[in-house]
């Protein structure tokens, strides 16, 4: 009875564990950030006194990765041997081809698009367009990670939506984050009704692999971004190489429309990867962006510093580098680039991610919100920047947006 009664209360432990943890994450961030401030000392971000509407959109944040953990639990140590191994043997691959010193050569320029399937949909008062094509992308020939990647079949179709104008307008290329990718959540977390109604642009909102119809039989625990590397570092190659396709299908129906990126989070890491690949590109506006997509997953992995998997994350870190917007150079003009972040986001830091991408950017323009990694979406000032941000890049130019006014002031 006694042994029974100790592997419940076991049992139950790490759930209680969990429950109370975004408290006390938030609680400890919130004497941080009053130490911080009274020191008078933040280097590279704003000071901002403390409040407990800042702790409250920290511990949102917190219930986010609470929710992210669930639906990526680690691997027990026996299985993660296997992505240790791949790990090592991608180290070999990449390193064999000069990749880890030249990351350029990772990213292969996409063939372009001959058939995009193009389907007009009507939805109360809007009509847009669902868009597929299929995805050149493939894995090298003894690429590690390559077989299983090729049996994520429902990655081999390309998705999207579009709305667009009749007369030719610049455009504007959507990349939504983790957990999105579905129809009704990105129009309206990018706003894309009054990017396109309003401020009278082209928009497009690609899906990224293993996200929405992307995602669909997925084996359990297959997510990006996730545990298994890489698995990150295809999707990864993937999501460039198609959204570089895209961009040569728009050149293709308007030859010279002026184009911008804009991403959110994951996508404002893929979107910062874009845009220094490609030489066109007007704008590049990155929302709470990702810098290092395997430092992000192992500041949120949960491991204690003598977990042995940890090992694992730390001899990743080339890998992680190589896929880094912070090891490529931007192309985009220093005046067409922009970054916003929120200074209590507890998903993406912002002095480990967003102010190092800031730094090698050039310090470009950008804004900082008083809110959390979701906290953009009900951010005035936000909503500003970004229309300010399309306007000075020069992607606006010559068009009349009557949503301006709306957009600029209060």
């Amino acid at each position: 009875m006694e042994k029974r009664c100790d592997a419940s209360f076991e049992s139950v432990a790490p759930s209680l564990r969990d429950t109370f943890r975004p408290l006390a994450k938030t609680g400890i961030y919130y004497a941080r950030s009053w130490r911080e401030y009274l020191a008078g000392e933040k280097p590279q971000l704003p000071i901002a006194r403390p409040t407990v509407a800042l702790a409250a959109e920290a511990l949102r944040d917190e219930v986010v990765l609470l929710g992210l953990r669930a639906r990526r639990p680690l691997s027990d140590p026996e299985a993660f041997a296997r992505i240790h191994d791949e790990v090592v043997a991608a180290l070999k691959f990449y390193g064999r081809r000069g990749w880890l010193d030249d990351p350029e050569g990772f990213f292969r320029a996409p063939a372009p698009l001959t058939d995009v399937e193009v389907t007009p949909v009507r939805r109360r008062n809007h009509t847009y367009a669902r868009l597929r094509w299929e995805s050149g992308y493939r894995p090298l020939r003894g690429e590690p990670g390559g077989d299983r990647w090729a049996t994520y079949t429902a990655n081999r179709r390309g998705y999207g939506l579009l709305l667009r104008h009749p007369e030719p307008r610049p455009w504007l290329v959507c990349i939504h984050g983790t957990e999105m990718g579905r129809a009704a959540l990105d129009l309206a977390l990018f706003r894309a009704w009054y990017l396109h109604e309003e401020l009278g642009l082209n928009v497009v909102l690609p899906v990224m692999p293993m996200h929405g119809p992307r995602g669909r039989h997925l084996p359990k625990g297959a997510v990006f971004p996730g545990e298994d590397m890489l698995d990150d570092i295809h999707a990864t190659g993937q999501a460039v190489w198609d959204i570089r396709a895209l961009l040569g299908w728009i050149r293709a129906e308007q030859p010279g429309a002026p184009i911008g990126v804009y991403g959110l989070s994951l996508g404002g890491f893929i979107a910062a990867l874009v845009a220094s690949l490609d030489n066109e590109l007007v704008c590049a506006v990155l929302g709470v962006p990702v810098a290092d997509l395997i430092d992000l997953l192992s500041r949120h992995s949960g491991m204690a510093r003598d977990d042995p998997r940890r090992r694992t994350i730390e001899l990743a870190g080339p890998l992680g580098q190589m896929i880094s917007p912070l090891s490529l150079t931007p192309r985009v003009p220093l005046s067409g680039r922009f970054i916003y972040a929120g200074l209590a986001d507890q998903v993406v830091h912002p002095r480990e991610q967003v102010a190092r991408l800031w730094e090698h950017w050039g310090r470009p323009n950008i804004a900082w919100y008083r809110g959390g990694h979701t906290g953009f979406f009900q951010s005035r000032p936000v909503n500003r920047f970004i229309a300010d941000a399309l306007t000075r890049s020069g992607l606006l130019a010559g068009i009349d947006h009557p949503g301006m006014p709306d957009a600029t002031t209060g």
